[in-house]
């Protein structure tokens, strides 16, 4: 017999990510989104804010791999692929701590997803082939999904590289080496690509065409249209008849 998943509206809030290179204004641009909003989204920090935030399993496995990487601004140990899985490991201790809010229906906004995650340890698996490097962030977005589910939304905000790097230095007033500015470089290009394969899901904004104004005002439109049509969220190892993971709804017939 085959089973035919029926599609159902979920009340639940949808999930948004803000990705990007370090510098490229993410966080600044997204507060200034949310400044006017009255009800204000849930927001989940990104890896380098969490490593002073509150404790926690996400916490203690992001210490884990500073530790491991000698304070490598990128968190690499020389093992790429277990520092996948680690940090694929707290994206879905971000999802779980967040349930509650997305089934009330409100939105959450992760500073920083599994686009990130497959983005940078993809060119770290294939730091000079950049077909190969996209090939594996495609992959290792696949693996991601199976541990959770992927954002509604993925907002991209480039820039130019050297205006992050500079931005970056002058921020944590630290002095990258050619080789960390270089990877930036890199994994800004690698994002548009990964970006381009799945633009249903991923929004370009790019800084380089629009002000600060304007990337606000665009990013705070694409948090509202994202709120239209959420449907429920299943946990991708279990198929299609588990309940929703914030309403409980199967998407098969009882």
């Amino acid at each position: 017999m085959t089973i035919t998943p029926i599609r159902h509206a979920c009340a639940r809030g949808p999930l948004i990510s803000i990705e990007g290179i370090t510098g490229v204004g993410k966080t600044y641009l997204t507060h200034r989104a949310l400044d006017t909003l009255t009800d204000r989204p849930v927001l989940l920090e990104g890896f380098t804010q969490r490593a002073d935030g509150r404790p926690g399993l996400g916490k203690s496995l992001l210490g884990a791999l500073r530790h491991a990487s000698g304070g490598d601004p990128f968190l690499r140990t020389g093992t790429p692929l277990a520092e996948a899985l680690l940090l694929l490991a707290i994206k879905r201790h971000d999802l779980d701590t967040v349930l509650p809010e997305l089934a009330a229906g409100r939105t959450v906004i992760e500073g920083r997803s599994v686009d990130s995650t497959a983005v940078c340890q993809a060119l770290l698996l294939h730091p000079d082939n950049p077909r190969a490097a996209l090939d594996a962030a495609v992959g290792l977005l696949r693996l991601a999904a199976a541990y959770r589910p992927l954002p509604d939304l993925t907002i991209l905000i480039t820039d130019d590289p050297a205006h992050a790097v500079a931005r970056t230095q002058h921020r944590d007033r630290y002095l990258l080496t050619g080789e960390q500015a270089t990877f930036m470089h890199h994994a800004g290009a690698l994002y548009e690509q990964l970006a381009a394969t799945d633009p249903t899901r991923c929004r370009i904004l790019d800084r380089r065409t629009v002000d600060e104004h304007e990337a606000a005002d665009q990013i705070r439109d694409w948090i509202h249209s994202a709120d239209t049509d959420t449907n429920c969220l299943r946990e991708p190892w279990q198929g299609f008849d588990t309940g929703c993971l914030c309403c409980g709804h199967s998407a098969v017939p009882a």
